[in-house]
């Protein structure tokens, strides 16, 4: 599976590792969902060295709260689990692409 689904379970060992790009997302929310294709692409064309993974922020507010996501979509970038860079809002492929290559 390319995109992890992320929850409280999960998150911290996903996270914790390596670079990861978590999409916080809702299914109702219009710009999540025209994002998803592009999180696809990413999670498939980044398989191996980087993880890319989603957190539906209405199963897991929690992780919403915890990372003081306001709006949606919000990508955050991690490494070895400390957060280094965060869009809100969807962007084209090339920037996280951009975000990604200099982490």
């Amino acid at each position: 599976m390319a995109v992890l689904h992320l929850n409280p379970e999960n998150f911290e060992q996903t996270v914790s590792n390596g670079k990861v790009m978590v999409d916080f997302w809702a299914p109702w929310c219009m710009p999540c969902q025209s994002l998803l294709p592009t999180i696809d692409a990413l999670g498939e064309e980044l398989e191996g060295n980087v993880t890319v993974a989603k957190v539906n922020v209405d199963e897991n507010k929690a992780l919403a709260v915890k990372f003081r996501v306001m709006s949606i979509p919000t990508v955050i970038f991690f490494v070895d689990g400390v957060e280094k860079e965060r869009l809100v809002g969807a962007y084209p492929k090339e920037k996280y692409l951009e975000i990604i290559n200099n982490l």
